[in-house]
């Protein structure tokens, strides 16, 4: 099985509304798609480390920038369609990097084409309304939200 771990942040806009902060995943398969095209920062972890630990390690890989000082508090373990299981730590900031630096992956583009490229595995980030988030994240993804909203 795999696991990935991540971390949701979440504020109150001015308008009262919660909002989340996403991340529009990178390369070419996903470019010039916005709906469906967003994730939580996350990423994989092994069998003998901590999911909390990994969680922040993978959103500092992701965003650029550590993640914020906060009272995180695991939200669930959320199974995808992917037979993938994603760990969610979630906690309320208002975060602000100035801009979004991703590590990167080799990626070979189109398939089977012997051509590889170093690709961002994050490439746009920001904050979103709860309900446009439903309409970006992946569909795996939404049962996260609505966690978040029972919380």
């Amino acid at each position: 099985m795999i696991t990935s771990a991540g971390i949701l942040l979440y504020r109150l806009a001015r308008s009262g509304e919660r909002e989340v902060w996403i991340a529009h995943m990178g390369g070419p398969f996903w470019a010039g798609k916005d709906e469906h095209a967003w994730s939580i920062p996350k990423g994989e972890y092994g069998p003998d480390e901590d999911p909390y630990i990994a969680a922040l390690r993978e959103f500092e890989e992701e965003m650029g920038s550590p993640a914020p000082p906060a009272d995180y508090r695991l939200l669930g373990e959320f199974r995808q369609s992917s037979r993938k299981t994603i760990t969610v730590f979630c906690a309320e900031s208002d975060f602000l990097p100035e801009q979004i630096v991703s590590n990167t992956f080799s990626l070979e583009w189109p398939p089977h084409s012997g051509r590889f490229q170093e690709v961002p595995e994050i490439d746009d980030a920001g904050w979103f309304s709860v309900g446009a988030a439903r309409t970006k994240l992946v569909k795996g993804q939404l049962q996260v939200l609505d966690a978040l909203e029972t919380s």
